[in-house]
């Protein structure tokens, strides 16, 4: 159990998601383990001794996005709701307790909020993600909180500028020194087109790690995928795109055997862009800010409120088509396989970005990391802007 606890610890400090030294784990087994920072792992202890669950992260965000979005919530709310799909999907919203709130016995009112919810946010704390019964569910659940709390301020402040004191120095800081300069450059990618099996698993195995290392998709979302004849090779669900040795399933394009039980929920999907593109390669990450900016609409009186669904438009972001569209079998593999095949990328409202790439992995790779730049960089201009206009 120690080993898994040093396994999650690591790959948070390797995502970034959290401060070095400002993290701990608890975990049942015989009894409750901890391991981590002193305060943190007497809290996850305590936390963890109330609820029937295996395992508990708790630690402080890299960033102090979390904190911020308490400290802008009107007075009487108890939770956030992020619009991005993976709270969609996962977490509904992500409740929260203010620093006044704590009272004598924290643990029980973590305990209490985590009983119907896979984390909370605790001000002056950091994120509590609980794991039902793994250790990795522990550290998935703090990563998509760390995702949707990313994506939810950045979205706040591009709506509703800076309002705390201090607040423009802490994105300063972010902008300047957090970020990171995104590019391809460095990696290397086999030319295609790829026809051997084993060749096919290691890149795939190789473009998913890329894609982590470089911050384009947390890494347990998105998907990967490569077309040999009428085979499809695709990353399993649920599977780490760090770490895809054994988790890619080869599935016939037609559909003819069950290979496809395990595959990635956006198969059908892959199929899809495959049979309209000519394609061989497909990339679905989830970069921020890309995120961020698909949920962006600009159009007066709409009367769709279901805009991740329903919405009906195609719109743009640079030369990107914008789709709306629900994950798995939904609206997602209907809508982004006609938009993706001019085009070559496409992004889905609140979700995230598909590429392709007409032979290997580097056009689509390469793609992926341009659409990126280009929202980021939208997304700075949209700031810089209102920040202007409010001075």
């Amino acid at each position: 159990m120690y080993d898994q606890i040093a396994q999650y610890t690591n790959k948070l400090i390797a995502d970034r998601a959290v401060l070095t030294g400002e993290i701990a784990f608890a975990a049942q087994d015989d009894a409750v383990l901890t391991a981590g920072e002193p305060a943190l792992a007497e809290l996850a202890g305590a936390v963890l001794a109330r609820l029937s669950c295996l395992a508990l992260a708790v630690a402080r965000p890299a960033l102090p996005f979390a904190d911020l979005l308490v400290a802008r919530a009107p007075v009487g709310e108890s939770c956030i709701v992020p619009r991005d799909t993976e709270t969609r999907t996962f977490l509904h919203d992500i409740p929260f307790v203010r620093r006044a709130e704590l009272g004598d016995e924290p643990a029980a009112l973590i305990a209490r909020l985590l009983g119907n919810r896979k984390g909370v946010i605790v001000e002056g704390v950091g994120i509590v993600a609980s794991g039902t019964l793994t250790v990795e569910q522990a550290y998935i659940n703090y990563s998509s909180i760390f995702h949707s709390t990313f994506v939810k301020y950045l979205e706040d402040v591009l709506q509703e500028g800076f309002r705390l004191p201090g607040e423009t120095d802490v994105f300063s800081v972010f902008r300047r020194d957090w970020l990171r300069p995104l590019t391809a450059a460095g990696l290397d990618f086999r030319a295609g087109p790829l026809t051997d099996h084993d060749e096919i698993l290691a890149e795939i195995t190789a473009v998913g790690r890329y894609t982590v290392e470089r911050g384009l998709v947390d890494s347990f979302f998105g998907n990967i995928s490569y077309r040999a004849g009428e085979v499809v090779y695709i990353s399993q669900t649920a599977a780490s795109l760090d770490a895809l040795a054994g988790c890619i399933d080869p599935v016939a394009m037609d559909n003819s055997s069950t290979c496809g039980i395990t595959a990635s929920s956006e198969l059908l999907a892959h199929r899809r862009i495959y049979e309209l593109s000519g394609a061989r390669a497909i990339l679905h990450g989830h970069p921020k800010f890309a995120v961020v900016m698909s949920m962006q609409c600009e159009e007066a009186g709409c009367p769709v409120r279901d805009c991740w669904k329903e919405c009906p438009s195609v719109r743009f972001l640079g030369d990107t088509p914008v789709v709306a569209g629900e994950i798995g079998a939904g609206g997602l593999a209907k809508r982004v396989p006609p938009v993706i095949v001019g085009p070559r990328k496409a992004i889905v409202y609140g979700h995230g970005v598909f590429t392709v790439g007409e032979a290997d992995f580097a056009e689509a790779f390469r793609a992926l990391v341009e659409v990126e730049n280009w929202c980021r960089n939208e997304y700075f201009r949209r700031v810089d802007e209102r920040w202007r206009e409010n001075r």
